[in-house]
């Protein structure tokens, strides 16, 4: 029993009520289970088998070689990135609003000594090769910071990079002298292969690396992977320990990572979830609302100035309906995850009525 909120481990309790991630839900009760049953041995020495085993089956199902189980998202970045930057001077190319660059405390700048370079997509939706080849640095004068990595993301910000973009980028850049390493931040790639827009081995293959987050949508406790090629990852659990990352017991972070990949990616759960951020986007939508990014996946962009709405008061009124959403600067979004309860969608509703009749009467008012 959870002493702080008074509810039972393996069942969703406030993440039932609470929009402001897919971070946020709880391990069910399969997970913990697999904890009480997991190895113990060190993984250091490369010795739990739990992780071992889980290790392959994540290689395996995106079509690599080897992965490398890490603590965090941010973790994963961090290694694959310091993993391919190897003699300076380097620069890594990413589109400005990726997280390696906004979310993940300068840790490229600091840990790799690496210039980030961010780019808007031209077209207001996601990179594409001309945006890439228009910014890259691929001369290697005494001037030049060359481009040794383009760090793709998807999704970002719940929309979906297309899979015949990611290609072509993909085949520019290892087709360039010397290639450049391709990374991808898939913490929500199970979002867009959920969706339809491409399997994993169809993304998975055009990268050099990718990591992928059990926490976000999945349910997982903690954890998350880098994925690669045998040597790749060779340096990757190398440099895991240079981050304080080498882990001992880790069969209690794999077990419930498989499960939670095994039973909410792979028997298609979180195709639910999108389906019902989509019919939020259309009640917003019914009501007269604007969004400030298209619903692709899991994710509602609500446009609150356009509504009229103060973001601050916004999240007080969700709390006043029972509640949670997010504040600061990503005020405005809704994540959608398997653990949200009918009960919350519909006190979504009445926040959204509460909303609509204020901007009508403040409307009408101001008509008169």
């Amino acid at each position: 029993m959870d002493v702080a909120t008074g509810t039972a481990w393996g069942t969703p309790g406030q993440a039932a009520y609470d929009f402001r991630s897919d971070y946020v839900t709880t391990p069910n009760a399969a997970m913990l289970q697999s904890i009480i049953n997991t190895s113990l041995l060190d993984d250091v020495m490369m010795e739990d088998p739990t992780t071992n085993s889980f290790q392959v089956f994540m290689a395996g199902i995106t079509g690599h070689e080897d992965s490398l189980l890490v603590l965090s998202g941010t973790m994963g970045n961090q290694v694959a990135l310091r993993s391919a930057l190897c003699s300076p001077p380097y620069s890594i190319l990413c589109d400005i609003r990726s997280h390696i660059i906004r979310m993940e405390a300068g840790g490229a700048a600091t840990l790799c000594g690496a210039f980030m370079e961010g780019i808007a997509p031209s077209n207001g939706h996601h990179l594409t090769l001309d945006d890439v080849k228009k910014h890259a640095t691929v001369r290697e004068d005494v001037y030049d910071c060359p481009t040794r990595v383009i760090s793709l993301e998807n999704t970002l910000s719940g929309t979906i990079m297309p899979l015949e973009d990611i290609r072509a980028i993909s085949n520019w850049a290892h087709s360039s002298d010397p290639p450049i390493h391709m990374h991808l931040d898939g913490a929500r790639l199970w979002e867009a292969v959920a969706a339809g827009a491409g399997s994993l081995k169809d993304y998975a293959s055009c990268f050099d690396s990718l990591s992928l987050c059990f926490t976000k949508g999945l349910g997982a406790p903690i954890g998350s992977i880098v994925i690669g090629s045998s040597s790749f990852i060779k340096r990757a659990r190398w440099m895991r320990k240079l981050l304080g990352g080498g882990l001992r017991q880790a069969g209690v972070i794999a077990a419930p990572a498989r499960i939670a990949v095994e039973q909410i990616f792979l028997s298609g759960r979180l195709r639910e979830g999108q389906q019902t951020a989509k019919r939020i986007s259309e009640m917003w939508a019914k009501m007269g609302g604007k969004l400030q990014h298209p619903t692709e996946t899991n994710m509602i962009w609500l446009d609150l100035e356009a509504a009229g709405v103060d973001k601050d008061h916004f999240a007080d009124m969700a709390e006043n309906v029972g509640i949670k959403t997010m504040r600061g600067h990503l005020q405005g979004r809704l994540v959608v995850h398997y653990q949200i309860c009918p009960d919350a969608l519909d006190s979504l509703a009445s926040l959204f009525a509460e909303i609509h009749k204020a901007l009508y009467t403040k409307t009408v008012h101001g008509n008169l």
